[in-house]
């Protein structure tokens, strides 16, 4: 492809992208892997520079844009001016720039979004929005039922333990895990090291009954599983049968035997785990959420989230915290996660569950991370090096 051919691909890719981000439809990495897909004669080197020209577009734009032309042009007048050059050139090259039409504005992210984020960094909310939409390390975890960070790992590229997780490492570049014998083995599991000292903030321990609520694909339960040596029992729910299914085969695989999957149905989640109220050890509800500390994966996440959709999250977190509560025993503790910055989906939802549930306190942990005792915790790019996560330990009095 020539550089004005890659140029018209990333415009085209971002068209589907903007659409996608409107309607709720699918990831960007998802809609370039099906572009490339229909397109086979984009060899590898085609596919990554169009690749990097979609998200370095994304990224540059605070504003969902009109469209991928409007995305292209302003992040080339502002960024990438060599760019401009391209237009109207050769055939397979975008048209021509008219000098009416529209440009897309650079920014980090929709006002309203930077507005409620200021409240959580203040004076520093432009270099942790910075951050955010940096690009994201490739971070691994050591399964420890299978392995030690300490052991003498051979990797494609540089790998380093992370700063905080004490079985986390770091790869200096992107490499193919999934195909490393390492991955195939079970001794490592792609997670990142946020993520890991949130299930730290679980503080599990061997022969607990430990119940994740949202379990998703099960990275969580698999980090627990761990943790507890694989002696207990662990309940891995979720009313997603497809991310649930995908438990099973990696729980195998990490030699997890002690995850029990449990498939809930919306809205009659305690129908299905009746047998568990009031008997957990620790429960985990690592909620859906905004994903706003999550922007280094999923740029294009800001142009997808409107205040409507917002409140409807908010709305299902207090419920599932509700949900989690009812399961936990007395003396035990509900850990509440989110891979969120807005305060929102973090303080605002355990102030509002502490004041309609006054038989519950908070629950000190301990992290790497903060070294001080405390009930709730941030972790974000700029001051961690981590996705940005809210995490809050609970406990009935």
């Amino acid at each position: 492809m020539t550089p004005g051919a890659r140029l018209a691909a990333a415009i085209e890719i971002l068209d589907e992208v903007i659409a996608a981000a409107r309607d709720e439809g699918a990831a960007a990495d998802t809609l370039i892997a099906r572009y490339f897909k229909e397109r086979r004669y984009a060899g590898s080197k085609d596919r990554r520079a169009v690749r990097e020209l979609v998200f370095d577009a994304i990224r540059s734009l605070g504003e969902r844009p009109e469209s991928g032309r409007a995305a292209m042009l302003g992040f080339a007048g502002a960024e990438a001016p060599e760019l401009l050059a391209l237009f109207g050139g050769d055939g397979h090259a975008p048209a021509a720039i008219d000098d009416a039409e529209p440009s897309a504005e650079s920014g980090f992210a929709p006002k309203w979004l930077v507005d409620r984020l200021r409240s959580r960094f203040g004076g520093a909310t432009e270099t942790e929005l910075a951050a955010l939409l940096g690009r994201a390390p490739l971070d691994l975890r050591v399964n420890t039922l299978i392995a030690s960070r300490d052991d003498p790992f051979e990797w494609p590229v540089p790998v380093t333990p992370t700063p905080f997780a004490p079985n986390g490492l770091r790869a200096s570049e992107p490499f193919n895990v999934e195909q490393h014998p390492l991955f195939i083995g079970g001794a490592v599991e792609v997670q990142d090291e946020g993520s890991q000292l949130a299930c730290l903030a679980t503080m599990v321990q061997p022969g607990m009954t430990v119940i994740d609520l949202c379990a998703g694909a099960g990275g969580k339960s698999l980090a627990m599983a761990a943790a507890m040596a694989n002696d207990g029992k662990l309940i891995a729910a979720d009313t997603n049968r497809d991310r649930l299914q995908r438990l099973p085969p990696r729980a195998d695989r990490a030699g997890a035997s002690i995850i029990e999957t449990i498939l809930l149905d919306p809205g009659k989640e305690l129908e299905k785990l009746a047998d568990h109220i009031r008997r957990a050890d620790v429960v985990l509800v690592d909620a859906p959420c905004s994903g706003t500390g999550t922007w280094r994966r999923n740029p294009e996440a800001r142009w997808r989230l409107t205040s409507e959709r917002l409140a409807r999250l908010t709305a299902l977190q207090a419920r599932l915290l509700e949900i989690g509560a009812a399961l936990v025993r007395p003396g035990g503790r509900l850990v509440y996660v989110v891979c969120s910055l807005l305060p929102e989906e973090g303080d605002a939802q355990i102030d509002r569950f502490l004041k309609a549930n006054p038989g519950w306190t908070e629950s000190p942990f301990v992290l790497p991370s903060q070294q001080v005792a405390a009930g709730r915790a941030v972790l974000s790019p700029a001051r961690h090096g981590t996705d940005g996560f809210f995490i809050a330990g609970l406990s009935p009095i």
